[in-house]
């Protein structure tokens, strides 16, 4: 529950203002928020952060299923249990993200120089030659010369994990691409960002949808983090959504800002949103680095 006023102590003098509040008297305002991953979802790992100080417990659910962030959320509350320290729990939806599936998860390399194409044929094997992507529309969405960031977010913003592409033509669905620099890419996943390209994909996709029904309201998720906010329209279609689910209609949503057009209106999503994120990884890819620190 959230208090929509501040007790203050009778009467207001200027002594009482410089002098320390009182522990009981005035509860923590600024809240962390700590995402649970694979390195960070045991009972231990999960106790440590709560006593450092987490009290909003994020879900990404671009990663893994519905069933392995429940084995975690279980995690969380035993975790609760045992260190007495209260958790919020934020599910972070997927959005429009473009992804390269990699099934085989057998690690990638890339040459510098070399072509590489991106197909929506998410039936292919992912290759050094061929990388198959969850979106049947990037070959209507750029055109010669764009910019293409593939990598598992950045994490390290680390060459070698990371490749850019530089679109070189567009054959039917299929987008030729010229690598930039050399990598390797490892894992089963990783997300596609197009620098400066408006992306077709809903803000709250079908997927999406099906999580917040079933998991969301299964556990009375606290906050939704509405991962590629472009628009303020983005935020009221994801509260309506929630308001027909129950205990939903009190989540209060917190709109990522992940690209160019989401900043560009910024100023109208922080009117309709409970908070903002701002994603400087992806925010990077379209603005030049010493703009992001703003």
């Amino acid at each position: 529950m959230h208090s929509t006023h501040l007790l203050l102590e009778e009467p207001i003098r200027m002594a009482s203002i410089l002098e320390p509040s009182k522990a009981s008297f005035f509860p923590a305002m600024t809240k962390i928020v700590g995402t649970l991953g694979p390195k960070s979802r045991s009972i231990e790992v999960i106790s440590g952060c709560l006593k450092a100080g987490m009290s909003v417990a994020r879900f990404d659910f671009s990663w893994h299923d519905p069933a392995y962030h429940q084995e975690t959320l279980e995690n969380l509350k035993a975790a609760v249990k045992l260190t007495k320290k209260l958790c919020a729990v934020m599910l972070d939806t997927v959005g429009a993200e473009m992804q390269v599936v990699n099934k085989s998860e057998k690690a990638i390399s890339l040459e510098a120089d070399a072509i590489v194409v991106l197909t929506p044929d998410e039936g292919q094997e992912a290759s050094s030659e061929l990388l198959p992507i969850n979106f049947d529309g990037l070959s209507k969405a750029v055109k010669k010369g764009d910019t293409i960031f593939i990598g598992q977010y950045l994490f390290t913003g680390s060459e070698t994990t990371s490749v850019w592409l530089e679109v070189s033509e567009v054959k039917g669905d299929d987008v030729v691409c010229v690598i930039k620099n050399s990598a390797t890419l490892a894992g089963s996943l990783f997300t596609l960002h197009g620098s400066q390209i408006h992306i077709g994909l809903p803000t709250l996709t079908d997927k999406d949808k099906e999580v917040i029904s079933t998991w969301g309201v299964q556990n009375k998720i606290d906050f939704l983090s509405l991962s590629y906010t472009r628009h303020a329209e983005d935020v009221r279609q994801a509260r309506e959504f929630l308001s027909k689910l129950g205990d939903l209609y009190q989540t209060q949503i917190f709109a990522k800002i992940e690209n160019i057009e989401g900043l560009n209106h910024f100023d109208e999503i922080l009117q309709e949103a409970d908070g903002i994120i701002l994603s400087r990884g992806n925010l990077g890819i379209d603005l030049p680095p010493e703009k992001v620190g703003f």
